[in-house]
């Protein structure tokens, strides 16, 4: 069946598991929809999918969760409360110019339900500015059974009513993460199978939401290999994702992938300049994505701001690339913004400002026109502030 058509009949989802990963796992999933239904479906999503890797644009991740932000803003000595973490995102959000760079933004629970200090919910603030609101929707990961080290990303029950909740409140996109550790036999095939399949059913009911899915196989950098083993498992990693994936059905052209780049593993000894992880990543990418796959995002995975930056250009600027690239960052994002925070609201404009400033550079990245002056720039004080809300701070 081709990948952008929808099979016909009831909506049951079954699965026969494969523990040992051999040949592919039987899924069927199906969506009861007219021809008509499925064809402006098909183009809503595929829609959605191009304004997210937009010409010059990236997504910021702004979906932690509520342990992983309060970890972040106690290193900063500001209590994680929900108004400091609502004030936060909204400095995030409300940063003047900021869709000048950012396409989308991925949401929390949480966040998805708060509102600015004008009482706006962030979801319409952000299509009001024209920032793609999404939504995280994985529950995080356990441990796999039998596999100590091994992580399984949760989350699937119960998935399909909080889409419809998070359509509701305005989210046009949703994201999943499933993490791959690099090690003496990991990952391995229980792995792989398992969270390709989730993958697959995850994105297959964004799909029947209408909801755009950001796929996210992420091979961490954690470890001691090398860039030959990292292509390795991410090229083995992205064959099973995008076989579950049309597999189940999914629609190629209404989806996103975000992934990382080929690096070594931080204990590695290995160092290699900007365009060698380039053509390590691109090689990969060519060899296990569809060229249907209307764009690809890369996460920073722990790598420096400007690290992060440096190599997202250098990937960008080789020709010949079949899909858009670009970013989702998180902390290569959020890093300074944070700092110059400090949960005081005299600090909110110069926090904005580096957010800004930091967006801009990512967004020469995928443009391939960054540089070091580009990075020594500095941000124009109070430039089109007077165009946004100001959130209010702690």
């Amino acid at each position: 069946m081709n990948s952008s058509s929808k099979k016909i009949h009831g909506s049951k989802v079954t699965a026969s598991d494969d523990p040992a990963g051999h040949g592919r796992t039987d899924v069927s999933f199906a969506v009861a929809v007219s021809p008509s239904q499925a064809s402006t479906a098909a183009a809503t999503l595929a829609s959605t999918a191009r304004a997210l890797v937009a010409p010059g644009k990236g997504i910021l991740a702004a979906d932690e969760s509520l342990s992983t932000i309060s970890k972040r803003l106690a290193a900063q000595n500001i209590p994680s409360t929900e108004e400091t973490r609502r004030a936060y995102r909204e400095l995030l959000f409300t940063t003047p110019g900021l869709s000048e760079f950012i396409s989308g933004a991925i949401l929390f629970d949480e966040t998805i339900r708060q509102k600015t200090s004008a009482g706006i919910l962030f979801p319409d603030f952000l299509a009001s500015h024209g920032i793609v609101p999404g939504i995280k929707v994985d529950r995080g990961t356990i441990g796999l059974p039998g596999f100590p080290g091994e992580k399984f990303t949760t989350g699937l029950d119960g998935l399909r009513e909080r889409l419809a909740e998070y359509r509701q409140l305005g989210a046009r996109f949703t994201k999943w993460r499933a993490t791959f550790l690099i090690g003496d036999g990991s990952p391995s095939d229980a792995s792989l199978a398992a969270n390709a399949v989730a993958l697959a059913v995850f994105a297959a009911l964004s799909q029947e939401a209408e909801l755009v899915p950001i796929v996210e196989p992420e091979v961490l950098m954690d470890g001691d290999h090398g860039i030959a083993r990292c292509e390795d498992v991410m090229a083995v990693t992205l064959q099973r994702v995008f076989d579950a994936l049309i597999t189940q059905h999914v629609i190629l052209e209404g989806m996103i992938l975000k992934t990382a780049m080929v690096l070594p593993g931080l204990r590695s000894q290995e160092r290699w300049d900007v365009t060698a992880i380039a053509d390590a990543t691109l090689r990969c990418l060519r060899r296990h994505v569809p060229a249907a796959v209307p764009g690809i995002v890369f996460l920073s995975g722990g790598q420096n701001d400007q690290d992060a930056t440096a190599r997202l250009n250098a990937i960008c600027r080789t020709p010949g690339a079949p899909w858009p690239l670009s970013f989702s960052f998180g902390r290569a994002l959020q890093n300074g913004p944070l700092a110059a925070w400090n949960g005081r609201a005299e600090n909110v404009r110069g926090a904005q400002q580096a957010l800004r400033h930091r967006a801009s550079c990512n967004s020469a990245a995928v443009r391939g026109t960054y540089s070091a002056a580009t990075e020594a720039e500095p941000v124009k004080p109070g430039e089109a502030i007077a165009r946004s809300t100001q959130p209010t701070g702690k």
